[in-house]
């Protein structure tokens, strides 16, 4: 396992920017290419949302398309407003929501003409700035190597997430893009010092969506990388399963993980929907008197149970159980029983705003199930990670509502999201997903 170091960068710094050429335009760069680049050309008022920043352009934003032939998905396009003119470059989806992808706009390309409707360089360029960037915040570190090194828009790679596991590089994918320059963007990430595999799970759900219907046998490549992984994160060893969830840690909550562990001395703690232990396990560190951790997958209550003993932990003190949240809960109301601190962090209920009223009651029942479990005076840290749920800003009403059908009043403590390493695009607020809010229920 490789715990600590730094990215050397100065490995790849021959990837800097080039120096500035003579004044030129994005066209003219079009015309020196060997293959004709179409041109998609916005509707009447919706230039400026773009060049503000927006690095999606919706299909409802396009007025025409200019190219013979047309083109297809995933190649490289000027997007232009309504008199022609381009305003940046990006990558074109024929089926998708999503018509482009913007990469650049005309004036960044125009400063560094060598990544200019180039991808591969543009790629290699970004994902230095992104190690560079978590260089700079600290991370891998000798107490941390669990982190996320590439966040879609947020690192201006729309569609790309890559996290990393001490050695291990795992790609998220979700758009057709991603998939057309895989090898490239393999390559890329594997130039980050410490990098020794690289392993890739594309969205399939999602994917199709853009237009590509992988095989689920595609879901997961482990035929260079092992199943399982070590990793280290606020000094407590974790097993990451490549086949587990996501890309099989949630290196987002880390900090709020380590407020747990900062307020659990001396308390009972419990952990609903734990996955493999990450909360639960640093209550336990932080000198919780007891720990239940509690989810349906028995796949992950397994690898919890071995984090119990790759920390040294009293498995007396500390217990993971397999149950349906649901269940768990109801039963444990019906026999009394209650808790210090609870820890509520669902799966994703509501993955689209069209389902995102149902999810709210969903939302609703299980809070109000995770209230009556908490004592009176007790706290709950309760989390959503679905984009439509944050991005309503309806979880504090949920909540609330939770509140009043449990007979709890509460209060709100502490308000956070995903960690540093999860760069927002502000002109992409939908790139915001996670919630994690710390109640006092009484």
């Amino acid at each position: 396992m490789v715990v600590g170091g730094r990215f050397a960068i100065s490995r790849i710094l021959s990837l800097a920017p080039a120096p500035p050429a003579a004044t030129t335009t994005l066209l003219e760069i079009a015309s020196r290419q060997p293959k004709g680049i179409a041109k998609v050309v916005l509707k009447k008022g919706k230039t400026q949302l773009f060049r503000d920043g927006s690095p999606m352009v919706y299909s409802g934003a396009v007025d025409r398309i200019i190219g013979r032939p047309p083109p297809v998905t995933g190649d490289v396009v000027l997007v232009a407003d309504g008199t022609e003119k381009p305003i940046g470059w990006g990558l074109y989806n024929s089926v998708s929501m999503f018509c482009v992808r913007l990469m650049q706009l005309e004036d960044e390309a125009l400063r560094d003409p060598s990544c200019a409707l180039n991808v591969e360089r543009l790629l290699e360029i970004r994902i230095i700035a992104a190690a560079a960037l978590r260089e700079q915040l600290g991370l891998p570190s000798a107490n941390k190597n669990a982190y996320r090194l590439v966040n879609s828009e947020g690192d201006r790679l729309s569609g790309l997430i890559v996290d990393i596991f001490g050695d291990e590089a795992v790609v998220a994918s979700s758009a057709a893009w991603v998939e057309k320059y895989q090898e490239q963007i393999k390559v890329c990430i594997s130039k980050i010092n410490h990098i020794n595999h690289v392993t890739w799970r594309p969205s399939i759900d999602i994917l199709k969506e853009e237009g590509l219907n992988l095989s689920d046998s595609r879901g997961v490549d482990l035929s260079n990388s092992p199943k399982l992984v070590k990793v280290v994160e606020n000094d407590i060893l974790y097993l990451v399963s490549l086949e587990g969830q996501k890309t099989g840690f949630y290196a987002d909550q880390r900090e709020n993980r380590q407020y747990i562990s900062s307020i659990s001395e001396g308390q009972k703690v419990l952990d609903i929907c734990c996955y493999t232990g990450g909360f639960a396990l640093n209550a336990a560190s932080g000198g919780a008197l007891s720990v239940t951790g509690v989810d349906s997958s028995s796949s992950a209550i397994n690898i919890a149970k071995e984090n119990i003993v790759l920390n040294n932990l009293d498995s007396g003190m500390i217990s993971f159980v397999k149950d349906d949240a649901t269940h768990f809960m109801k039963t444990a109301i019906a026999e009394g029983n209650s808790w210090d601190i609870v820890i509520l962090d669902p799966p994703k209920l509501a993955p689209s705003r069209k389902v995102l009223q149902s999810a709210s009651g969903m939302y609703r029942n299980l809070n109000s199930l995770a209230m009556q479990i908490t004592r009176r005076g007790g706290l709950l840290m309760t989390c959503s990670c679905s984009g439509a749920m944050t991005q309503s800003g309806m979880f504090l009403r949920v909540l609330q509502g939770a509140a009043t059908m449990a007979g709890r009043k509460m209060t709100v403590i502490r308000q956070a999201g995903a960690g540093c390493d999860h760069p927002i695009d502000p002109s992409y607020p939908e790139g915001e997903y996670l919630s994690n809010v710390l109640l006092r229920v009484l």
